[in-house]
């Protein structure tokens, strides 16, 4: 069973920066973030890390990358805007089409909060 751990998180300014991450242990796997607010995946990438997708309101500002010799994924996010405020769920799934489809996680986070002030 895959566990997922998150760092990072908080409160800037519109304009900052912010980087999360997200520790998994058990096993390797197709990660992402989810954002709870409205709900959906906003970026994902495979196991191998050879690809990477990325929901069109964060295109240009967020980039997430893994380390497989830590088992972590990082959620770099640059220009943050207010719409950005959300709790983000590291997310993990064996299925790539499963984990882009934002239905069921074989694994998530406990979330993090992220809030972004005009």
């Amino acid at each position: 069973q895959v566990h997922l751990t998150e760092s990072g998180g908080g409160s800037v300014q519109a304009g900052d920066s912010l980087t999360l991450s997200c520790a998994a242990s058990g096993g390797i796997l197709h990660m992402g973030w989810y954002r709870q607010a409205p709900g959906n995946i906003v970026a994902a990438i495979t196991w191998n890390g050879d690809k990477t997708y990325y929901a069109d309101s964060v295109k240009g500002r967020f980039a997430i990358s893994r380390d497989n010799a830590k088992n972590t994924i990082y959620l770099r996010m640059e220009n943050l805007k207010p719409e950005d405020t959300a709790v983000y769920y590291c997310v993990a799934d064996d299925n790539i089409v499963t984990l882009l489809e934002g239905t069921s996680y074989d694994a998530w986070g406990q979330g993090k909060q992220v809030t972004v002030s005009s």
